[in-house]
């Protein structure tokens, strides 16, 4: 079966190369279009991780929270993690909140004043979550925050057993 295409609409080639090997990491971050840039750069470069897979959805982590709230986000995502981990052999998790989520503020009704205590509360109960369910994963956790035009990612310490900080970035370094 042929695929249609737009009225005089020629089909788009993409310049850049497809790569056959999985890197066996994912991440889960905000759908939040405004970030998507910054996520990449930051997993690709900082953390070096090419070809990542994704799992972006209104909040990012929030969805594994095990709240009522998220009931239905945190299942779908829950089984997108489970996919992942059995066929693509994952063995890293890199789970990045965004400051000023609108899913927090409109959805969740979080406060501005409690939201960022929030988030890094919903990090730690996503890592603990996909620990449970997969114990041989490694789950790193990052806020990334705005400072004017420039994105900074931030390390989340994760309690023992959840993870380890991404080697060699530290809370000051920047991407």
């Amino acid at each position: 079966m042929a695929i249609r295409h737009a009225r005089g609409a020629a089909p788009f080639v993409s310049s850049v190369p497809f790569e056959e090997a999985r890197i066996r990491a994912a991440s889960l971050y905000c759908s939040d279009g405004r970030y998507g840039e910054q996520f990449d750069d930051f997993l690709h470069n900082a953390l070096a991780l090419p070809r990542y897979d994704r799992l972006a959805v209104p909040g990012g982590p929030a969805c594994l929270t095990g709240r009522l709230d998220v009931f239905w986000e945190g299942h779908s995502a829950q089984q997108g993690l489970d996919f992942l981990a059995a066929v693509h052999g994952l063995e890293r998790l890199v789970l990045i909140q965004h400051q000023g989520c609108a899913f927090y503020r409109q959805w969740l009704k979080v406060r501005d004043e409690a939201l960022e205590a929030r988030q890094i509360e919903d990090l730690h109960k996503a890592a603990e979550l996909m620990r449970r369910r997969h114990r041989e994963l490694r789950v790193d956790a990052f806020f990334a925050r705005r400072l004017e035009a420039e994105v900074r990612f931030e390390p989340v310490a994760l309690p023992a057993g959840d993870g380890v900080l991404a080697q060699g970035l530290t809370s000051t370094q920047s991407t």
